[in-house]
């Protein structure tokens, strides 16, 4: 006879194990310690075997029930349930989220991500771990990973904060792509974190102080490779990543050009760059200094390693611009601000010599040319402004 809720509710232990019947196998154990316990007992592979369910009234009849017709649709697929069991098990304990995460960071690293992206990466989910590491993903939910960011937040890094949800994200979404996820929790949190404060980089954007700055530069006593890459900064304004770096073959003098390789360039694709007259003649007498070796800009402590990081900034501080006031990394906006205030050059032109992507996945099919032969003009332009500018002759209004 088939067992009611208030059956399973009523029953008594007794002095020995009692079994309780509710058809197709599934029964409930009354122990003698008052324990009651599912049991689904069943054959396979003309063998008697017994797979637990769990206790009542934790699990309920009718989760009981559930579960013995789940277990009957596999052993009519021929699948021994109780060794599913087990392989879930075995699944789940290989399927945690640190175990996917390395899984991604190798991933990013076959499909040719910088050694800074990776690093980057890394540094982020070490955040993630201790909270979530070693949870099985599917159980992870919105809340956890909340913790976890929480925890980068109180330490006042609210941008950590916001791209470790963005990192996260990316590994449950490799999860789901392998199967091995449902959903990306990180998607409920897009709100819940603080909006840090967005301190653009400095630049110097008024032609009379770019002037002052290029004169500084052309009389700093530092480094001979130093003020080279500052000047190379103001005429080419490439990212400080790729100048510092850069490989004497990765030149054509003669053509007029650079090739920086997509290994070095943020968006991952060779970028190539125009060479004004006043650029070669830099690096012309820079290979006076350097060019022996492979680097334009080695270390005084290693020919086989780059300037550092920090040199470039270094030299503007030595020079008397504060971090507010100038940075390498803000020859960029110099460049793109007035090159676009002076209405000679298209805008595209601009944005593709700053080697910026289209954000519109459309847009970015279809504009695929380099304007080649106008960013030519264009730079050659520009490195004859900055030095009228240099030589405190040209006539700030530039458009």
């Amino acid at each position: 006879m088939a067992l009611s809720d208030m059956k399973c509710r009523n029953a008594r232990p007794a002095s020995k194990l009692r079994k309780l019947s509710d058809g197709g196998g599934l029964q409930l154990w009354v122990q003698p310690t008052g324990s009651r316990l599912w049991r689904l007992a069943y054959r396979f592979d003309g063998k008697q075997k017994l797979l637990a369910l769990g206790s009542y009234p934790l699990i309920s009849l009718a989760e009981a029930r559930q579960a013995r017709d789940d277990a009957k649709r596999l052993l009519l697929a021929g699948i021994d349930p109780a060794q599913e069991r087990k392989s879930r098990k075995v699944g789940a304990a290989k399927d945690t989220f640190r175990s996917i995460a390395l899984e991604y960071i190798d991933k990013l690293k076959k499909e040719g991500r910088a050694d800074a992206t990776i690093s980057k990466v890394k540094w982020l989910l070490d955040f993630a771990y201790p909270t979530i590491g070693d949870k099985c993903i599917r159980e992870i939910d919105a809340a956890t990973i909340l913790t976890a960011l929480r925890g980068v937040e109180v330490r006042g890094r609210y941008e950590s904060a916001r791209r470790l949800r963005s990192t996260i994200g990316s590994v449950f979404r490799y999860a789901i792509a392998t199967a091995r996820a449902d959903m990306d929790p990180t998607s409920a949190l897009r709100d819940a974190l603080i909006r840090p404060t967005v301190t653009p980089r400095a630049a110097i954007t008024d032609p009379k102080a770019l002037g002052a700055l290029l004169r500084a530069i052309d009389t700093f006593d530092g480094q001979l490779v130093t003020r080279a890459a500052l000047k190379l900064m103001a005429l080419l304004f490439p990212r400080p990543g790729e100048l510092r770096a850069a490989a004497w073959e990765e030149f054509d003098l003669k053509k007029a050009m650079w090739i920086i390789p997509g290994a070095r360039t943020k968006m991952r694709r060779p970028h190539r760059v125009p060479l004004s007259r006043q650029a070669v003649t830099v690096l012309e007498e820079l290979r006076e200094i350097s060019g022996a070796g492979t680097l334009l800009f080695p270390s005084v402590r290693s020919a086989s390693r780059p300037i550092s990081d920090n040199t470039l900034n270094a030299a503007l501080r030595r020079m008397g611009y504060s971090k507010e006031e100038a940075t390498a990394h803000g020859f960029r906006a110099t460049a793109s601000t007035l090159l676009n205030e002076c209405g000679k050059w298209h805008p595209d032109a601009i944005e593709r010599q700053l080697a910026h992507i289209e954000n519109n996945d459309v847009r970015r099919a279809y504009a695929r040319a380099e304007h080649w032969e106008e960013r030519v003009r264009m730079m050659q332009w520009w490195a004859d402004y900055v030095g009228k500018l240099q030589n405190g002759c040209a006539d700030t209004q530039i458009g």
